[in-house]
Order: C-alpha cells, then sequence, then structure tokens
C-alpha cells in the first residue's frame, strides 16, 4: 500500500500557511509529493521539465507574489539543477519551499540509480536545511514532520525571506492504486508564528538624530528593492523639501519623483568629487548595479554610514558602515521624516542641511540627461543602447521591465529607465541562468503587460524556460541579438586579449527564430536601424506571446558604450 499520509498532508499544510503555487518538474521518486499536491485543489500547479528552469520560474512568481513557492523535483541531479536558482532567492531573499524526493540513505554507493548525497545539498544558500524521516507510519515521525513543514514555512517567511530546503526519502512502493484516494487527516496541527514589527526604542532615535543634525551634507542611496509606493512617496518628501539627493538605481524602483538621482553613471566617473561626498551617508535595500556609484563611495567613505534593512548578515560594500539598522525601509524612512518635521516645527528652525550639496547633484543629474540625449541622437548604427532606448520610449511606462543580466541591465541603469509596475533583474547572484525563466515566472501571475529585454546568449542560455505548456501571454520578450555577448569587449582585462572572439565572447550564428516556431511565439526582427521604429510598433501591438530579435554588430555596440560612458566631467 503506497499512502504516505504526512505527505498527503504537506499541501495542506502549506495552504493553511498561504501558500497558493508550486512548481514541479516530472519525476517517479518524487511521485507521492506531486500526486500531494496535485489532488489538493487548492494549490496551482506549473509543470517545468528542466528543473534549472522552473526553479526561475517558481522565483518569478515568488518575486511577484511575496509569498512562498513550493519546488518539487525526483531524487539525484535533477535537485542540483535547483541550485542556481537557490542561490538567487538567497541572495535576493525571495522565499522558497524548495522539496527534493530522495532514496533511503542506506542506497548510497549500491549502484542505484538516482542516489547522490543531497541532505543539506545546497549548503549555505539556504536559510535552513530540514529532512522527513524515512519512517511514515510511526507517531514520532508524523509529530516531526509536522513540526518539520510548519517551522520549514514559517521560515521562508520570517525576515530576511529566503529558500528552506526538506529533503524527503521515500521507500517504494509509492504509487497509490486507481482504489486508494489521498485525502488529508482531520485536525492537521498549524504552527503559526507571530511576527512582531521591528522598530526603534526613543533612545536610539535621540543617537540617530543627534547624528542627523551634526551632518550638513547628507547622501541617500537605494540598492535592490522591491516596489513600494509608500517608501517612494516618503523619500521624495525628504529629497524635495529638505535638499537631500536621493540616488537610486533601476532597480530600486523608486519612481514618481523627477528629484530622484537616476543618471548616476553618467558623472561618478568624472575626475573631480570632491563636492559630491557626504558626511552622512544612509543606504537601503540590496546590491548596486553601479560600479561606479559603489567605487564612489568606497573612495570618498563619510563620516557615517547608516545601513536600513533586515539582513541576516552585516553587508558593507561602501567600506564606511557605521551603523546597522535593522528595520523595513519604508518604516524607517516614514519616522525619520516625522520626527525631523516636528523637530524643525518645534524649534521653529529652518534645517542646518547644506542645501548647495544637493544642488549639486541635482545640476549634475541634469547636465547628465542634456549629455545623454545629445549622445543617444548623435549614434547613426543600430546597437543595443539606441534599440533600448527608443523601445523604453515606446512604452509610456506601461509594462513591467525584466532586465537580464550582463550588459542588458546595465544599458538600463545607465539609460536611467524606470517603470511604475517594477522593474526586476535577477542581482542576487547577477548570473544569466534563468533569466528568462523568471521572466515567465512572473508574467504568469503578474496579470499586468510585461517585457523581458536580454542578450542574446543569456536568452540562448535559458530557452527551456519556454518549454512550459502554456506560456504567459502578457509577456514580450526583446532579445539584443551582437553573435555572442558584448561585456567582455567592454570591462577592463579581457577587451585587448587576442582570445577575445572564441573564448570569451563565443561568436555564434544562432537566432531566436526556431526557438520561437517551437515555442509558437510570434517573431520579429529588425537588422537596419531605418526598419526599428516600424517593427516595435508592429511588436508592441500583438497580442499574443511576442519576441523581437535585434540584430547589432559588436563594434558599433561598443562605440555607442563608450561614447555614452565617457560621462560628464564635473568642474571644480
Amino acid at each position: 500500500m503506497a499512502i504516505l499520509q504526512p505527505l498527503i498532508d504537506l499541501p495542506e499544510i502549506c495552504h493553511a500557511h498561504g501558500v497558493r503555487y508550486a512548481v514541479i518538474s516530472p519525476g517517479s521518486r518524487s511521485a507521492p509529493l506531486t500526486l500531494a499536491f496535485v489532488r489538493h485543489g487548492g494549490i496551482q500547479m506549473q509543470v517545468c521539465m528542466d528543473e534549472r528552469s522552473a526553479a526561475f520560474i517558481a522565483l518569478g512568481i515568488a518575486q511577484q507574489k511575496g509569498a512562498p513557492v513550493v519546488l518539487i523535483c525526483t531524487s539525484g541531479s535533477a535537485a542540483y539543477n535547483f541550485a542556481p536558482a537557490v542561490s538567487e532567492a538567497f541572495f535576493q531573499q525571495v522565499p522558497l519551499l524548495i522539496l527534493t524526493a530522495d532514496r533511503p540513505k542506506e542506497w548510497l554507493h549500491q549502484y542505484d540509480g538516482q542516489t547522490i548525497y543531497q541532505t543539506e545539498i545546497y549548503g549555505k544558500h539556504v536559510k535552513r536545511s530540514f529532512e522527513f524521516p524515512v519512517d511514515y507510519t510511526h507517531q514520532d515521525s508524523i509529530w516531526a514532520i509536522n513540526r518539520v513543514s510548519n517551522e520549514a514555512i514559517n521560515l521562508t517567511m520570517t525576515p530576511p525571506f529566503g529558500p528552506v530546503h526538506i529533503n524527503i526519502p521515500v521507500r517504494e512502493p509509492f504509487y497509490p492504486t486507481n482504489l486508494e484516494k489521498l485525502v488529508a487527516s482531520d485536525g492537521i496541527r498549524i504552527i503559526v508564528k507571530t511576527e512582531s514589527e521591528k522598530t526603534i526604542s526613543t533612545g536610539i532615535w535621540h543617537e540617530l538624530l543627534d547624528e542627523w543634525d551634526e551632518s550638513r551634507r547628507i547622501l541617500i542611496v537605494g540598492g535592490q528593492h522591491l516596489p513600494d509606493a509608500a517608501l517612494s512617496k516618503t523619500l521624495a518628501q525628504i529629497g524635495e523639501e529638505w535638499d537631500i539627493p536621493i540616488v537610486a538605481d533601476c532597480t530600486t524602483n523608486l519612481t514618481g519623483s523627477d528629484s530622484f538621482i537616476r543618471h548616476h553613471d553618467l558623472f561618478l566617473n568624472g575626475a573631480n568629487q570632491a563636492n559630491l561626498v557626504p558626511d552622512l551617508l544612509v543606504t537601503f535595500g540590496l546590491s548596486f548595479v553601479s560600479k561606479d556609484l559603489k567605487l564612489f563611495l568606497r573612495k570618498n567613505p563619510a563620516i557615517k554610514h547608516w545601513h536600513i534593512g533586515q539582513d541576516a548578515f552585516l553587508a558593507d560594500p561602501t567600506h564606511s558602515l557605521t551603523r546597522q539598522v535593522p528595520v523595513e525601509p519604508q518604516y524607517f524612512f516614514k519616522q525619520l521624516y516625522e520626527k525631523v518635521d516636528y523637530q524643525l516645527f518645534v524649534e521653529n528652525n529652518d534645517s542646518s542641511i547644506d542645501s548647495a550639496y544637493g544642488a549639486k547633484w541635482q545640476d549634475m543629474e541634469r547636465l547628465a540627461l542634456i549629455f545623454k540625449h545629445r549622445k543617444i541622437d548623435n549614434l547613426k548604427s543600430l546597437n543595443d543602447l539606441t534599440s533600448l532606448n527608443l523601445i523604453i520610449k515606446q512604452l509610456n511606462g506601461g509594462y513591467q521591465l525584466h532586465f537580464g543580466n550582463s550588459m542588458a541591465v546595465r544599458y538600463a541603469n545607465l539609460l536611467g529607465v524606470e517603470s511604475k509596475l517594477g522593474i526586476y533583474s535577477n542581482r542576487g547572484t547577477s548570473g544569466i541562468d534563468g533569466c528568462v525563466s523568471t521572466a515567465v515566472g512572473a508574467a504568469l501571475v503578474n496579470s499586468v503587460p510585461t517585457l523581458l529585454l536580454v542578450g542574446d546568449v543569456t536568452f540562448l542560455y535559458d530557452r527551456n524556460g519556454l518549454l512550459i505548456r502554456s506560456l504567459p501571454q502578457n509577456l514580450k520578450i526583446v532579445v539584443l541579438n551582437n553573435a555572442g555577448g558584448n561585456i567582455f569587449r567592454m570591462i577592463d582585462g579581457p577587451a585587448g586579449l587576442p582570445e577575445l572572439d572564441d573564448y570569451f565572447e563565443t561568436r555564434h550564428a544562432f537566432t531566436a527564430r526556431r526557438t520561437c516556431e517551437d515555442s509558437n511565439i510570434t517573431y520579429f526582427e529588425v537588422r537596419e536601424i531605418s526598419a526599428l521604429q516600424e517593427a516595435v510598433t508592429e511588436f508592441l501591438k500583438s497580442e499574443t506571446i511576442s519576441l523581437l530579435e535585434v540584430f547589432t554588430q559588436a563594434e558599433d555596440n561598443d562605440r555607442a558604450w563608450k561614447a555614452l560612458r565617457s560621462g560628464i566631467q564635473i568642474a571644480d
């Protein structure tokens, strides 16, 4: 008899904790898990044959929903193929519950197929690893499985969010007969973890406000962050009313104010940066896209540096951190604004902040915008930058944007792209694996027009994300095909090497056309700049999932990138 009751109860526990999505990759050893979740009826199932793509699809769903998504695979190397997405979820703080079926431990090294070391297979790239007992009938085992299931799900949503793994050994037989019904147990115990909101005590606020008052040049800088309208509004008030520059990468997702500094990549590589150095630096969010921003802050350390966020580790990429403030940014900046505003009102004083400092940042932002438009207008070849710039203009802010790693997200940051529907990029580990699949997962659940912009290598590397049965029709894909990738041509080191073409850029002649034919995706292409506007218009008019492939030359892309990256110099 193959009724493994604790596994049948597992989806009911997940559902009670708010899980509504699961992504599975077919396999035999995982059959009890697959059947339990499929027959539960309250969880939407997505099937993907490639485990690597499946895990990134789950990542994309979890990003959008802000809730854990279940991943299920069979034993052996299948579990290893989840690893790239698991590590991305860990560093991007995305909740996943990974369920890997396994063979009992006694079959290791016994020439039994699909049997590897699966216990703690993801190492330090999960918040915690658990393992079910192989006995599913003893009362102690049933108690332990229930406890572990509750704990694992709760842990995915304990700040900072992240992936949690349960390894599940299963003995044969594990397929039910046609007469056996999979019915959850009565009275399944659900253990709810009550989270208390982290706040800052009055005494600490006094310390923070003293440091704030002592600082005349204050700079606020955001890293990767989910869209948050309330946070954007508060930071806009702080920036506009107190002349404090708010610097935001495109993945920071700050919107709604022209005062935000978005084009810092165009001037932070200038010669003289002294006028932009802060006394107090306040950062929030995860990693920066802009290397120039990170190097500027590292080379010009502030006297005081606060980082706001509930991180599990002490992150100090600028080498300047003096205070870690483990609260949510929205709470912190709202309280900061109210407290400082009230203090100024009670004391009947103007802010002591140096308004000339904020004005200098705003001057550089305006100059950068002028410089950008002039340089882009002077680029006459069909290249990645002009193509992306024209496409973004055509969108009119009506799309959620997903950018591939390597050059796509760097182009977006250089151009200061923003979207009220959100900008996403896998900048946790910044790999190219999974960029397509993550966007597919997002589009499956976000119910808004979604556009993915990727390079050719990134697209080709992750085409298996398009092998699911029903692709989201709200997804559009732009592939910038320069026949091998350009990033190694544009960074110091490999650009001057004779091995560049064959061993770094890996030149190729592949296109996306046949992938589109296989996946029933409407295909558009453009090879001349004169045809770009019409091609983009027709592409955006398409009412089904579609792909636009823009063919460019590596040398043209290199020239365009360097023309814009030359930047504007800061006057003494």
